[in-house]
């Protein structure tokens, strides 16, 4: 049984009509739009074979470089179970690594697409931008940012990175948060590696001495103290280079991360440094940069990373050559020829918790005093009685203390007895019972309102006195009904409503 196309039934047709002299090969050539040797092979082929000749030798039978179907289904499986969130190209790259199975890239794009798992692309609509070439040299140019994501784990983490303008090398560092102890800490790297670069082209955020932090930006300092120039970026796509980044990273990196198990930030860096920077990025990514030569200074021997790449604070010593940090008090145990009273020291900061403090460039040495806390309003009061008593026991006579000091007789006296009877204590105050003032209403007419209240909880004040007054002729204005209210705790309609309610319950 020969299966023909229509491509292949009108090629039977006509060469068929060629071989009876219908048709000339000239107009067959016209008709197929073949050259008129490939119609004479056709004729030929056709007087030999029949209509066998319009159908390839190969037609129903295996290519012979097929991949197994078996092969076919375990990659598909890999992909749903293992590899679901990884490209084609790095898919490809894996199976051949992990798996030693050796697939091409189209033949994986369509068995990704028979099970519907393809990773696609982000696609955002885009600008027309000016290019800007790459800078000639490495070192002239490095361009810094932090990049928040699910990097491992179910938490967030930062990934500050720096990237060479020229060349694309990447220095870069997992953190908890995008802070000025990581960016610091990143620029650091990258300074000891290579040396002093030229430029850093950064953001607007505060970190790097944005709008927000223009004043005080420890970033900011850091650079002038090392002669780097801060250029800030009007928009991210001025610092793609570094963008582009991290949409590599996230693309690759997280996948790998997680097929290695890896789900701490100690474990991600040492991965990141000795893994992926050296045997992805270095490969595939970093390119060659138009001058080989370098711009990257060498540090001077004169310069100490130690005290520039760290948070510097400033603090006002004190007459007595004290100072306060963290809510603690220090004192300057250093010796000194003359006083630094009324004189700012800097403050650098090594740890969470620790620092030290430098002045003209000499670090001191501190110690933590604590400084004798305030006395309460209470423990002044009895110090001023005591004081009172001190004088009379020194004169031997209250009038005169009485008078020296301005306090009455009788409240001498009475202080005497109550030390007498419990000790420096006793001329504390304490808290009266609760004594019902002499102004207040009467008890049958507060219990009254009470009572009418708590029947009618929804009249305001105004309401319940003109009631009392009408009903039971007691006299009571609305700020005493306020005031029973007050004392009762009923001064709002769903204290009353509440009231109401547990008493009927109650009965």
């Amino acid at each position: 049984m020969i299966v023909m196309d229509s491509k292949a039934q009108l090629t039977v047709d006509i060469i068929a009509k060629v071989v009876e002299g219908r048709i000339t090969i000239a107009n067959a050539a016209k008709l197929l739009s073949k050259s008129r040797r490939t119609i004479e092979r056709y004729v030929k082929r056709y007087q030999e074979v029949g209509i066998q000749f319009a159908v390839h030798a190969n037609s129903g039978k295996s290519p012979s470089n097929k991949t197994p179907t078996s092969i076919k289904k375990s990659v598909q499986t890999l992909i749903k179970e293992k590899y679901f969130d990884l490209n084609l190209l790095h898919l490809a790259e894996q199976l051949e690594v992990n798996e030693n199975i050796s697939v091409k890239r189209e033949t994986l794009r369509g068995w990704a697409h028979d099970i519907h798992h393809v990773k696609r692309a982000k696609r955002r609509p885009g600008k027309v931008r000016k290019r800007r070439e790459r800078m000639e040299s490495p070192g002239l140019m490095m361009q810094m940012d932090g990049s928040p994501h699910r990097w491992f784990g179910d938490k967030k983490h930062c990934l500050i990175a720096m990237i060479d303008d020229a060349n694309s090398e990447v220095h870069a560092e997992f953190f908890p948060s995008e802070t000025t102890v990581g960016c610091l800490k990143v620029m650091r790297d990258c300074i000891e590696t290579k040396g002093v670069f030229k430029t850093l082209y950064v953001d607007r955020a505060g970190i790097f001495g944005g709008p927000k932090r223009c004043n005080f930006s420890q970033m900011q300092r850091a650079c002038e103290e090392l002669g780097i120039e801060i250029i800030f970026a009007n928009s991210p796509q001025g610092k793609g280079r570094v963008e582009r980044a991290f949409d590599t990273f996230q693309d690759r990196l997280v996948p790998e991360l997680r097929l290695n198990n890896i789900k701490d930030i100690a474990s991600a860096n040492a991965y990141l440094k000795h893994v992926f920077i050296p045997q992805f990025w270095q490969s595939r990514i970093q390119v060659k940069s138009k001058h080989q030569a370098s711009e990257f200074m060498p540090l001077s021997k004169y310069t100490n990373l130690d005290d520039i790449c760290v948070i510097k604070d400033h603090r006002k010593i004190r007459n007595d050559h004290t100072f306060s940090y963290g809510n603690k008090f220090y004192l300057i145990d250093s010796p000194l020829k003359h006083s630094i009273a009324n004189q700012k020291i800097e403050i650098r900061k090594t740890s969470k918790n620790g620092f030290t403090a430098h002045f003209a460039g000499r670090k001191l040495k501190v110690s933590e005093v604590s400084e004798p806390s305030k006395l309460a309003t209470e423990d002044l009061a009895v110090q001023k009685k005591l004081e009172v008593l001190a004088l009379v026991e020194k004169l031997g006579n209250v009038s005169e203390a009485s008078r020296q000091s301005g306090v009455s007789r009788d409240t001498i006296y009475r202080h005497l007895k109550l030390v007498k009877q419990g000790g420096a204590d006793a001329l504390k105050r304490h808290e009266t019972p609760s004594i019902r003032h002499k102004n207040c209403v009467d008890m049958a007419i507060e219990k009254a309102v009470i009572e009418f209240s708590i029947e009618h909880p929804h009249l305001g004040q105004q309401k319940v006195s003109m009631k009392l007054t009408e009903a039971l002729a007691i006299d009571i204005s609305p700020n005493g009904v306020r005031s029973v209210w007050l004392r009762n705790n009923m001064n709002t309609t769903a204290l009353r409503v509440e009231r109401s309610q547990s008493l009927q319950k109650s009965a």
